[in-house]
């Protein structure tokens, strides 16, 4: 009867075995990818920036070109071996390219066959995953990837009867028994591949005699129905091999780039050795923590590959004599704050089994390039304001947005001071009150109307807001002093409250929301006065997306940080094209943007002149909350739109207006960055013209000196010269 139950049982797990097996799946979490560096003539990069790029994607320096993955670099020249890649729209071959560099940067690329090629890309950087729950991180490759030595390693070092045997290797259990009895515990495997693979896929690593049954018997049942190759690569696919804080390595294919860096298919001799050294006990043999324990373990494989014929023994020796070559912290970029906003775009449109699970490669806008510079500015920023204005024991914090005006892709996040914190991101969740951030849109709002120009006289006076009850609002100017009647463009570039809270007052709350709702604020703040002095509360996401509007000419296209989401075998799932919406008309954003050039000339801006290229011709503006708690700046150029805020976590006083916290990070991340300058013909119905700043009177640079200023007014506006400059008036 014991026999008929065992047999029962053993079918059962026969059972088991073939159909889990036959629908082999693992885990796999979404992989998240920046996107990748362009080359072309005429990009103004270095040698020495290229090489920078190429050791990031793992590319090895080498004295002569021996497969992809490598490249030589001398004076004037970078040859590279590129990989094969797969892009979110192609897959490119692998192919070797010539990159020649000149005085101003990249002067030409040409293939293997000496042809010019005109623009190509180099790998996508991987940037982070979205890991399933169970803790589980793996690269599924395929025999094709996989070096020809890596089994042939294993069986040497693991299991010698692996061709023949059927899954369990009897003298081994009869030895690993033995030695068991004579110790009173579990001290000997004496496993095989195959077992070790059962153990891993459908059983527990905990040791007793009945798991030990069911490993063989579901050992046998696997050989009875998979090829050895089949599972060789399940095997080379599922064994633990390390451990990445709270995320398990599982397979080569991981291990290769955890440990080395590189893919599994570049990896030479010394360094399988060593992946094949740490199978026998990931923690034990951990390379980072015990590197000359698992440098011994490593020559030791070596010296059984050469005893057994698998390698030369020439060759053996020349691999023990190389250094362990395991870098110092697990390879690739990490992006955290970045991440979250991919994170929240995709749950919109993927539930959280298929993102964790599904193998998807998720492609997005970051920039790696424009992310370092972002953070490595807050950073500096930061510590400096920290030691000239502390005032108790919280550090300053600080997040900044950047995106690309014409597209909304979102190049940039830091959500805080620490890049690598994967906490409370600010960028995305700090609502924090604007300040004078709003001006602008109150300033559009009147051009639209076409009674304002920049021109325009507007009365910078005190002013008394009703609140009814008997109670009124008095807003003050920040230097405490009304400067009477004064042009459009000389309020917004001062940022004059009183000047600002007359105009909104007489154009009314609702129109002046309504343009901020136009241009993508989502939820408006009650209307109330005090909008018009930015008491709103939003985050620099949201900020920028209203800023993108007015940098893109009067079109808005949602912010975004996903390109494209391709499934595991490379097919296409979706694409995120750009969306542009109309939200103003041209011409008056045009002319709002000629006045924010003077917030640099004239106005707010002026201490972001001491750190930008000279003649660098920018708009921003200001913004500074009620006490000094939230320091702001939101600036663009022709292709860069930087939106940064300040402040203490708290919400406390920070001293700090927004020209003083924030526009110095915006102004380092401009001039490292490379900006272009503004350079835009104006649109049909405007001209430039130049007024006196301080009476919007028209002028000229020769008459008015350094008071001139150059805005566009609609054509045919009526415009009163200057007495003594030598003009009629009008357009």
């Amino acid at each position: 009867m014991a026999l008929l139950v065992f047999a029962g049982y053993a079918l059962y797990l026969d059972h088991v075995v073939t159909r889990r097996f036959s629908a082999l799946r693992w885990t796999l979490p979404a992989r998240v990818y920046a996107a990748p560096q362009q080359l072309y003539a005429g990009l103004d990069v270095s040698e020495a920036d290229l090489e920078h790029d190429l050791r990031r994607l793992a590319y090895r320096p080498v004295p002569v070109l021996r497969g992809p993955g490598t490249y030589t670099a001398t004076l004037g020249q970078v040859e590279i071996m590129l990989r094969p890649v797969r892009f979110a729209d192609r897959a490119r071959p692998a192919m070797r390219l010539s990159v020649t560099f000149g005085a101003t940067g990249i002067i030409g690329l040409r293939n293997a066959a000496g042809a010019e090629v005109p623009v190509i890309r180099l790998d996508p950087l991987l940037i982070g995953s979205i890991y399933p729950r169970d803790g589980v991180d793996r690269i599924v490759v395929g025999p094709k990837q996989v070096p020809p030595l890596l089994p042939k390693a294993l069986i040497a070092v693991e299991d010698r009867t692996f061709a023949t045997n059927w899954g369990i290797d009897p003298e081994g259990i009869l030895r690993a028994a033995w030695v068991d009895l004579r110790e009173r515990r579990y001290a000997e495997g004496g496993s095989t591949l195959t077992q070790e693979l059962v153990r891993s896929y459908f059983l527990t690593d905990r040791r007793t005699l009945w798991r030990k049954i069911r490993e063989a018997i579901m050992a046998v049942a696997l050989t009875a129905h998979f090829s050895k190759a089949e599972i060789m690569n399940a095997y080379i696919n599922e064994i633990f091999l390390g451990q990445d804080g709270n995320l398990s390595v599982h397979g080569f294919g991981l291990a290769s780039e955890f440990y080395f860096g590189e893919p599994l298919a570049e990896l030479d001799l010394p360094q399988i050795a060593t992946l094949v050294a740490i199978v026998r006990g990931p923690t034990y043999y951990n390379p980072r923590l015990f590197p000359q324990r698992v440098l011994a373990r490593r020559n030791r494989v070596l010296a059984t590959l050469a005893h057994q014929g698998v390698v030369s023994r020439a060759r053996a020796a020349a691999a023990m004599r190389t250094p362990l070559g395991v870098t110092p912290q697990p390879t690739g970029a990490y992006y955290p704050a970045y991440l979250d906003l991919v994170r929240r775009t995709l749950a919109r449109d993927y539930p959280q089994k298929t993102l964790t699970e599904a193998g998807l490669r998720v492609y997005t806008s970051l920039n790696p390039h424009v992310q370092a510079i972002a953070q490595r500015a807050l950073d500096t920023v930061l510590h400096r304001l920290d030691r000239q204005h502390h005032y108790g024991k919280e550090l300053l914090q600080g997040a900044v947005v950047v995106t690309s005006p014409q597209t909304g892709d979102v190049l940039a996040i830091v959500g805080g001071r620490d890049g690598d914190y994967d906490g409370f991101n600010r960028a995305l969740d700090a609502h924090r009150s604007i300040g004078s951030i709003v001006k602008p849109f109150i300033y559009l709002t009147a051009l639209e109307t076409g009674r304002y120009t920049p021109a325009t006289i507007i009365e910078d006076e005190p002013i008394a807001v009703s609140l009814g009850g008997g109670r009124y609002w008095r807003p003050r100017n920040f230097s405490r002093i009304f400067h009477g009647p004064v042009p459009l463009v000389r309020a917004l570039a001062e940022s004059l409250n009183a000047a600002t809270v007359r105009l909104g007052m007489s154009l009314g709350l609702n129109p002046v929301m309504q343009t901020l709702r136009r241009f993508g604020l989502r939820h408006p703040p009650q209307e109330v006065p005090a909008m018009l002095l930015g008491a709103s509360d939003l985050t620099p996401f949201e900020v920028a997306q209203l800023y993108n509007g007015i940098a893109d000419g009067g079109f808005r296209e949602p912010l975004r940080a996903v390109r494209a989401v391709v499934s595991a075998d490379g097919k296409p799932l979706q694409a995120f094209p750009v969306r542009v919406t109309p939200v103003a008309p041209p011409a008056d954003v045009y002319e709002l943007t000629t006045m924010m050039e003077q917030v640099f000339t004239h106005g707010t801006g002026q201490p972001a002149l001491a750190i930008l290229p000279p003649g660098a011709s920018l708009a921003g503006k200001t913004g500074t909350s009620q006490h000094d708690a939230d320091s702001w700046f939101a600036g663009f150029s022709s292709n860069l739109l930087a939106v940064v805020w300040v402040g203490y976590d708290h919400d406390q006083p920070t001293g700090l207006v927004g020209a003083r916290g924030a526009l110095p990070v915006w102004a380092r991340i401009m001039r490292q960055v490379g900006v272009v300058p503004l350079d835009l013909p104006p649109p049909s119905g405007v001209n430039d013209v130049w007024i006196d700043f301080a009476t919007g009177l028209q002028t000229t640079p020769a008459c008015a000196g350094a008071n001139a200023v150059e805005v566009a007014v609609p054509v045919n506006a009526p415009l009163p010269p200057m007495p003594g400059c030598g003009l009629s008036g009008g357009l």
